[in-house]
């Protein structure tokens, strides 16, 4: 019977219980064996799986703690495939718009060059921090061609007025035409010149001004040939109105590729009058070019060079009125075997016979007149007088220009007599002819020789 079984003794620590055997819980092992064997098995497998779950977990906490390799990138493979939605990468990253890199024209566009971004110095030298003034914008260069490409000025171009005293004006001699005084008029203390028009020109307004336009091209070389071209304007001009302005002297000489330099003195101050001044003295055009070379020296920035300009070859153009001071100079100006080369632009109105016999005696020279129909009787009357000393003539100026070449080139009608510097047979054409004589070696080999 179970009351006559054994009796467990209570136990000897303090707080024991004192009941008997028969009132204390049966251990759940003694109660059901088997059952107890089966809960022990299947805690044992909870362990498993807790265990498990957390061995991929460290392997990612490990993971965070290195640098981006390819585990990361497997992830991030992983991620992306797991992801359900399949956006491409340019819906992800959108392409920039143009109105996102660049503004409208109604949006302001500040734009720096890279030295803008520099420290600003102090007057002591050192870097401040504080804030600069504000740097104004520049242009962004266009993109659209500007035609008819227009070459910038040549910024070293030297052109400048010089008074001098062995320029044509002031002239109180006389007047080799009739052996009269020039200024042939006076009232009071004013004394002027009657013109052969009848015109009376005051001296102190009309031939007072005794300056020259000296121009010395960018590309000129003092130790190359060159030449001297001489330039003496029409009636009512002036050096800075008209010859510099208008006709554009200086640039045809730069824009020729001559290896030259320009001189043109100041005639009667916008008049209608040809006077020739001191060109019409014995020797007054070699004083002129002996004093222009020390002038042409400075401007050329060494004086050394004087000497050089002084014996350099001269090539004489005359335009319009320009004939007469052209014609003295050949006849009595001093140097006229240092004249290489004459260029009248309907400019023979007289005085043919000291310009065929110029071209007579100066066979190493070439002779050029272009005309209009003003002075085509003058033109035709001098090629006469050519033909009948032996010398030959051209009428065609489309071939080369050679040493001893004589060519008359007549201009067809509506060609103005006003704009013939500029607009003759050709366009420029002082450019032409200097051009023709630059391209021509045996006038380069004559101008370096000085023969």
């Amino acid at each position: 019977m179970i009351g006559a079984g054994p009796k467990f003794q209570s136990c000897d620590r303090a707080g024991a219980s004192n009941a008997p055997d028969a009132a204390r819980p049966v251990p759940r092992e003694i109660r059901h064996p088997d059952r107890a064997q089966r809960s022990d098995r299947a805690h044992r497998w909870r362990r498993i799986a807790s265990l498990s779950a957390l061995v991929p977990l460290s392997f990612v906490l490990a993971q965070c703690g290195q640098a981006p390799g390819a585990g990361s990138l497997a992830a991030n493979v992983q991620a992306s495939n797991s992801n359900t939605r399949s956006d491409s990468f340019d819906d992800r990253f959108p392409k920039p718009q143009f109105r996102d890199r660049f503004p409208t024209a109604s949006e302001s566009f500040e734009q720096r060059q890279s030295g803008d971004l520099a420290p600003k110095q102090t007057a002591q030298g050192t870097s401040r921090g504080s804030a600069s003034p504000p740097q104004a914008p520049y242009r962004v260069a266009s993109l659209e061609p500007q035609l008819p490409y227009q070459r910038p000025p040549r910024p070293d171009d030297l052109t400048m007025l010089v008074s001098m005293k062995s320029s044509a004006f002031p002239y109180f001699g006389n007047n080799p035409a009739s052996e009269a005084p020039f200024l042939n008029i006076a009232k009071g203390d004013r004394r002027g010149h009657r013109s052969y028009s009848g015109r009376v020109y005051w001296q102190d307004e009309t031939y007072s001004d005794n300056r020259v336009l000296l121009h010395v091209p960018e590309t000129f070389d003092i130790r190359k040939p060159g030449v001297i071209v001489v330039f003496f304007h029409g009636n009512g001009a002036t050096l800075e109105r008209d010859v510099r302005d208008r006709q554009l002297v200086p640039q045809q000489i730069s824009e020729s590729g001559a290896n030259a330099v320009l001189l043109a003195p100041q005639l009667a101050v916008d008049a209608a009058d040809s006077s020739a001044g001191k060109f019409w003295q014995p020797g007054g055009f070699k004083r002129f070019i002996n004093e222009s070379a020390d002038q042409l020296a400075r401007l050329y920035g060494d004086p050394n060079a004087a000497k050089t300009f002084a014996k350099m070859p001269i090539v004489i153009v005359g335009y319009s009125g320009g004939f007469l001071p052209t014609a003295w100079s050949l006849e009595v100006g001093g140097i006229s075997d240092q004249v290489r080369g004459v260029f009248l632009l309907d400019a023979v109105y007289g005085e043919l016979d000291k310009f065929a016999s110029w071209i007579e005696n100066h066979r190493s020279g070439f002779f050029v007149s272009s005309y209009t129909h003003y002075t085509a009787r003058r033109d035709q009357e001098l090629m006469h007088m050519l033909h009948e000393k032996g010398i030959a003539v051209s009428q065609d100026f489309d071939g080369p220009l050679r040493p001893g070449s004589v060519v008359f080139v007549e201009t067809p009608e509506g060609v103005t007599h006003r704009d013939y510097v500029t607009h003759a047979w050709t366009r420029n054409p002082v450019e032409q002819v200097l051009s023709k004589m630059a391209a021509t070696p045996a006038l380069t080999r004559i101008a370096a020789s000085g023969n």
